[in-house]
């Protein structure tokens, strides 16, 4: 799965995009946060307020516990303000 990263959740993990294989056991948006806080330090301080980052998969903007299906993309940001 591609996995995307905006604004401060990219610095944090220090990467914008990444390719990650993804054990069967990752199943939900959950599954997949909790999978990605043990890839290294840098993951696990990105997503330790997890409740706070928002996600889309394939664009579509989707809450914690959807399926990842068949998925291309997810991607991961900060709550959005606008005008």
């Amino acid at each position: 799965m591609n996995i995307r990263y905006f604004a401060w959740v990219r610095e944090r993990v220090g990467v914008e995009e990444e390719a990650i294989e993804l054990p069967s056991s990752v199943v939900t948006v959950a599954d997949l946060i909790g999978h990605l806080k043990t890839i290294d330090d840098n993951h696990a301080f990105a997503f330790e307020d997890e409740e706070t980052i928002r996600v889309a998969l394939d664009q579509m903007h989707v809450e914690a516990d959807a399926e990842l299906g068949d998925a291309k993309e997810a991607a991961f940001f900060p709550p959005m303000t606008g005008g």
